[in-house]
């Protein structure tokens, strides 16, 4: 399939530590299915948590995929993650450079 009849997705998650984060970046790398995985260090997160207003330093990862893998991308963030409830949320891609979105492709497709 060409790159422009691909439906891509960014998906956000977070992670309590660089130690928790970075394991789950290489696994959905290593199972294709994230392209690439960018950790931003040191985020606040301030959200209410069992009825208290928490505020904590989180680890955001910003997964580059597709909508085909999506479920099982989930599935993985849910299998792996050590929070309760992690946060996984999928925006769809509207528009991204020709040549990055091909790479995407080659990336994902060397694992399935």
């Amino acid at each position: 399939m060409a790159w422009h009849e691909m439906e891509y997705r960014l998906i956000l998650s977070t992670c309590p530590d660089l130690e928790s984060a970075e394991a789950l970046a290489e696994a959905l790398i290593e199972e294709g299915l994230a392209a690439c995985v960018s950790i931003v260090p040191a985020a606040l997160s301030v959200y209410r948590w069992q009825g208290k207003i928490v505020k904590e330093r989180e680890h955001l990862l910003l997964i580059k995929s597709r909508e085909d893998v999506y479920p099982d991308l989930e599935e993985a963030i849910r299998s792996r993650h050590p929070y309760e409830v992690p946060e996984v949320i999928g925006i769809p891609v509207s528009d991204g450079l020709g040549s990055y979105l091909a790479w995407i492709d080659e990336q994902l497709e060397k694992k399935r």
